[in-house]
């Protein structure tokens, strides 16, 4: 964080200070809600949460070097106390911003914002420094965190933003307003809370409505492929930039081809002229994600050269996202277990029919969380999928998604030992354990709280001979 007194943090949040013997003392180290990641010169966020109190860590923060404890109550140590802790962080996250000048950049949709993100920072991080949103840390702390690790030095700010209900964004975008907003896409993740794709597009266009106007420098880059999407140019004043495979997108891919290993090559083009591009990355739904991030970069001054040459270069940030691993048997296993909804789902089912031409593939997946009433439906698509895809066998995991995954694969004509369902990750384990062969391709993925990357874990760990250890 850039440095701040003790006595200008209590000012910004409104905070009352105790035991603090030099308010002029300065924090200049990170600014943590975790006390395992307390440094010298660090600010601690006490949140008391349902099994963990951060307050109780008072003492062993301070003395881990932590110069003080943002806290709702006193602690005994050197503390700024507030009525309310994340109202305070957010706040302060303002301030700094504020004070910053760096350019904000804030991203939103439905699948792929972790992927997109990490790409946006790679190719941004070529031009100047780039601070960006570690992992999925995309909520009303991780935001706020994410923006005060930025320096004096930081020109650039990525901030991944997600929502859960109307007015999450809007609330984000109040404590960190970005200069250049991007949209990826409207689709079905989390659609049992949100009650409808209308009401999912509602919310993540409330990005696009608090961007400056267009003489204010303010864009707004919008997947020119998804109707809901472009339909948000109405709903801001800033300017408006289109992605996609549309003849119509301003930043545009043409001659998308999968290489034989199934990493996406096109030709970018941009309004500045083309270059080609061969990704590091698996599966064609990275396109996408890489033209909004070439769209923002050009926004941002870099040439069709830099910015082509920069996404041939990036590769995955975060874990567990189409992690592809070959072990020495020559079984390969893709790890997409952090998330899964119908879209990524979709993604990733397509990618393994692309890397296993000629091979055997088998798609290991479980539940997909938080679809509402349309859960069954949706499951039973992505079992038919894996059959017109030609997945070699379907391993479906854990309880009544999993039978509807394979409902839907032998309903689309997966009859014999073609589709599988299985009670668990362990059970999952020893069908490939006994199974396997080498030269095939695993994917693994489901939903988060499924816990699949347990299997992908044991079949690295191990091999054939590994066993799922506990979360």
């Amino acid at each position: 964080m850039i440095a701040l007194s003790l006595a200008e943090i209590a000012a910004v949040v409104g905070g009352q200070t105790y035991d603090i013997p030099d308010p002029a003392v300065q924090v200049t180290g990170p600014v943590v809600r975790d006390s395992r990641e307390v440094r010298s010169g660090s600010l601690f966020v006490a949140f008391a949460g349902e099994r963990v109190d951060g307050h109780d860590f008072a003492e062993a923060v301070i003395g881990a070097g932590a110069v003080a404890v943002l806290a709702s109550r006193p602690v005994g140590v050197p503390a700024i106390v507030v009525d309310d802790v994340q109202t305070a962080l957010g706040a302060l996250a303002r301030h700094v911003v504020e004070r910053l000048g760096a350019t904000l950049v804030a991203l939103t949709g439905s699948a792929g914002k972790t992927s997109t993100k990490d790409l946006i920072a790679q190719v941004l991080r070529t031009k100047a420094p780039t601070v960006f949103t570690p992992g999925s840390l995309n909520n009303e702390i991780g935001l706020p965190l994410t923006a005060l690790s930025a320096t004096e030095e930081t020109q650039f700010l990525v901030l991944e933003m997600g929502a859960r209900g109307l007015g999450h964004i809007r609330y984000l975008t109040e404590l960190t307003p970005p200069r250049i907003g991007l949209v990826l896409n409207v689709g079905t993740a989390h659609i049992g809370e949100f009650g409808g794709r209308e009401q999912i597009a509602q919310a993540k266009g409330e990005l696009v409505e608090s961007l400056p106007p267009s003489e204010a420098g303010g864009a707004a880059v919008l997947n020119a492929d998804d109707p809901l999407v472009r339909a948000m140019a109405s709903r801001t004043k800033a300017r408006v930039i289109l992605f996609g495979e549309s003849d119509e997108a301003d930043v545009r891919a043409e001659n998308v081809r999968l290489t034989e290993s199934g990493q996406p090559s096109f030709s970018l083009r941009t309004p500045s002229g083309c270059s080609d591009v061969t990704m590091r990355l698996y599966g064609e739904h990275h396109v996408s994600n890489a033209l909004a991030a070439a769209a923002v970069a050009h926004e941002l001054g870099m040439s069709a050269d830099e910015i082509a040459r920069a996404l041939s270069e990036a590769g995955s940030l975060s874990r567990w996202r189409m992690e592809v691993t070959e072990r020495p048997d020559g079984v390969t296993v893709v790890n997409d277990a952090y998330n899964a909804n119908p879209e990524s789902m979709r993604a990733a089912l397509r990618a393994l029919a692309a890397m296993g031409k000629g091979r055997r593939t088998w798609a290991v997946l479980g539940q997909m969380a938080e679809l509402g009433d349309e859960a069954l439906a949706e499951h039973d698509a992505v079992g038919r999928l894996a059959v017109r895809l030609n997945v070699s066998k379907l391993v479906a995991v854990g309880g009544r998604e999993a039978s509807w995954l394979q409902l839907g694969a032998y309903n689309e004509g997966s009859w014999g030992e073609e589709s599988v369902h299985v009670s668990d990750a362990q059970a999952a384990v020893d069908l490939l354990r006994s199974e396997l062969r080498p030269g095939d391709v695993v994917l693994v993925k489901a939903s988060r709280s499924v816990g699949l990357e347990r299997v992908a874990q044991a079949l690295l760990d191990g091999g054939v001979e590994g066993e799922v250890s506990a979360r």
